[in-house]
């Protein structure tokens, strides 16, 4: 049986931002840190469409496999750059 205290969280952290802002968006289930304000932006976008689609499927961040996340946020980071 699941723990359910437990929760999976992402985590996404932006390595380009050297303009002296600090980033930081949070919510329930991720936190993005970090970035030029395009790739933080970037970042929050693939985030929240993968947590619609996810709940379009009726499943929850703790029941999707690794390769099944990794393939939903793919694809909303196709061709953004």
């Amino acid at each position: 049986m699941r723990d359910n205290t437990k929760k999976s969280h992402l985590l996404g952290v932006g390595l380009d931002g050297k303009d002296g802002h600090k980033r930081i968006t949070q919510a329930d289930r991720f936190s993005i840190v970090g970035g030029s304000e395009e790739t933080h932006e970037l970042m929050t976008e693939t985030v929240m469409k993968t947590f619609e689609d996810l709940k379009r499927k009726g499943k929850d961040l703790d029941d999707t496999s690794a390769e099944e996340l990794s393939d939903i946020i793919r694809k909303h980071t196709h061709n953004k750059r």
